[in-house]
């Protein structure tokens, strides 16, 4: 077992600066209960789906209770995770009235031979698992945004993700989002799929987050991962690439990605991004706004 452990995690790209001081706080608050849990031995995947429910948990992000209504008013939520020590991954998409939509993508991974579940299927999947429902959705979330605040879809988000690289060397993976604030009913964006929001394998973790059209169309996730392994860029300048090309398509929003070897990225082309991260040392990293 080594001493060496990393958690990150992000609450959302945005486009529109305000004050985030409560947002930021909380992040330190789960990256100082990550490192004592990262220390004891817990295990990756574990670590990022307790970070992740955290924040769903909150409120303060558009993911979990924090998600935004969609363009008929309904809460439509997607997440999915991946394990890096044995490439296992699960998702699911547009289930409502789930409080913590990452253990359902957990259930998907471990309980069946599936990858995603979306819809009413996943909603039926959901209740055989015995997994959280809510009695009364429309009285539960608590939106940051409504859609009287933000006139344009795009202009809204939050999804949250967490990695992790625990003291056995492996990594996780997990991305969740109540999706961009008046979306048309039934959209999916890029949260759970593997590949575009989420992945994780034996030497690299990454989660995404902005405006998801743009990363399943570029396969973001998945192309840091490429031009690591197959073209040897550095952790830096593969994040760099994707994230340039996403913005040159007309895109905005940020990843983080960390490897086995300890290195870290929190880049985003937008605004700012909810970020932050702890290493074995305990010292954190959160913000929000772009660094002074």
């Amino acid at each position: 077992m080594s001493d060496k452990f990393i958690l990150a995690l992000h609450g959302g790209a945005f486009q529109k600066p305000q004050d985030y001081t409560e947002h930021t706080a909380f992040l330190e608050t789960l990256l100082k209960s990550a490192w004592r849990n990262l220390k004891g031995g817990q295990a990756a995947l574990d670590a990022v789906i307790e970070a992740v429910v955290g924040m769903e948990d909150s409120g303060l992000y558009i993911a979990g209770k924090g998600a935004g209504p969609n363009s008929e008013g309904d809460y439509e939520l997607d997440a999915s995770l991946m394990d890096g020590e044995n490439a296992k991954a699960g998702a699911i998409a547009a289930v409502r009235g789930v409080k913590n939509p990452v253990l359902a993508a957990r259930a998907v991974m471990e309980k069946t031979p599936h990858v995603l579940l979306a819809g009413t299927g996943a909603e039926r999947f959901i209740d055989e698992c015995g997994i959280e429902r809510l009695k009364d959705p429309q009285a539960y979330f608590t939106p940051s945004h409504t859609e009287s605040q933000v006139p344009k879809a795009s202009g809204s988000h939050g999804t949250v993700g967490a990695l992790a690289l625990d003291r056995d060397g492996n990594l996780a993976a997990a991305t969740s989002t109540g999706g961009l604030v008046g979306k048309k009913a039934g959209r999916v964006g890029d949260s759970p799929i593997i590949g575009a929001a989420t992945w994780a394998d034996r030497d690299l973790a990454i989660s995404t987050t902005g405006f998801g059209e743009y990363f399943m169309r570029a396969v973001a996730a998945y192309d840091v991962r490429a031009l690591c392994a197959y073209k040897g860029q550095t952790l830096e300048s593969a994040t760099a690439t994707v994230l340039d090309g996403i913005k040159d398509a007309g895109g905005w929003g940020g990843l983080i990605a960390i490897n086995k070897q300890g290195d870290i990225r929190l880049d985003y082309r937008c605004a700012g991004m909810h970020r932050g991260f702890v290493r074995e040392d305990g010292a954190t990293y959160a913000r929000s706004l772009p660094d002074a």
